[in-house]
């Protein structure tokens, strides 16, 4: 395992995507401690701000307040890294494959544009997860994004494969102009879900207000439900129990496009009365 620790707090920004598994398991020590980085617009050795500890390997740790470090795992398709502290914008943009597990919170762009992998997120995350960047077609295309705490606005905007879950309340704009893939908002989200979506599904076991652009189908408890909560345990992250308690409004849109989206909201079980 090659170990990275942030020295002191960065007073701007420090773009780091050689920091990747893909770029650092076939170096020595001493060609890992002169890789490039950028703070600003100079450009620096990576042991200016980090001790280095180990040679190359497919498992990278790195500890500190990372929260103004940008680009971490970009494009990745490979092996693991564990951050220790908070991450900053754009963790594991473009990413393809391997594993991301933070164990702090994360800015925004989390996964924007990735096709593969995982990413996991033990405490909150910025907006604009597995979002396509500006002037983009295409957001997420493959892969999983987990956050066990709250998350910003645009959540999967154009997104067209894969899964976001989060398990806090979300901000504005959750699904905006979805293409596809599958969207968990655990903790439900603020004002215009789903608005401009194409096709893909959103389920909200929160009441959410929606659009009045879509439109109500039916109530039912969808079978592919449980075959999600099962995958989703399988990488560590467990929906609550109220995931099959009771029956979904189904929702369609949003017509606006014309859409074929779909969004559940979960009506829970009325609670029984003793005698």
């Amino acid at each position: 395992m090659t170990i990275l620790t942030l020295k002191e707090p960065l007073p701007v920004p420090l773009e780091a995507e050689i920091l990747s598994p893909d770029t650092i398991a076939p170096l020595r020590h001493n060609e890992i401690a002169a890789l490039p980085v950028f703070l600003g617009k100079r450009q620096r050795r990576l042991d200016d701000f980090f001790t280095v500890e180990g040679d190359g390997s497919d498992e990278l740790e790195i500890r500190g307040d990372l929260g103004r470090v940008k680009w971490i795992g970009r494009g990745m398709t490979r092996g693991k890294i564990t951050l220790i502290g908070n991450a900053g914008m754009h963790l594991g943009a473009y990413m393809k494959g391997g594993t991301i597990e933070v164990r702090g919170s994360a800015s925004d762009w989390v996964g924007a544009e990735m096709t593969g992998g995982l990413i996991h997120i033990h405490g909150d995350a910025g907006g604009q997860i597995g979002a396509a960047y500006r002037g983009s077609l295409s957001g997420m295309n493959g892969g999983a994004i987990l956050v066990e705490g709250s998350a910003g606005i645009e959540i999967g905007m154009r997104m067209r494969r894969g899964i976001i879950a989060i398990k806090g309340p979300v901000r504005d704009f959750a699904g905006l102009q979805m293409k596809g893939g599958t969207l968990f908002l655990c903790g439900g989200a603020e004002i215009r879900t789903g608005a401009w979506m194409i096709r893909g599904t959103i389920v909200s076991l929160k009441p959410i207000a929606l659009l009045p652009t879509f439109s109500f189908a039916c109530t039912y408890t969808p079978v592919f439900l449980h075959l999600y909560s099962h995958r989703l345990r399988e990488l560590g992250f467990s929906l609550p129990d109220s995931v099959s308690a009771g029956g979904y409004r189904r929702y369609s849109g949003d017509t606006a496009i014309p859409g074929k989206g779909e969004i559940f909201v979960l009506q829970p079980c009325p609670p029984e009365i003793s005698s």
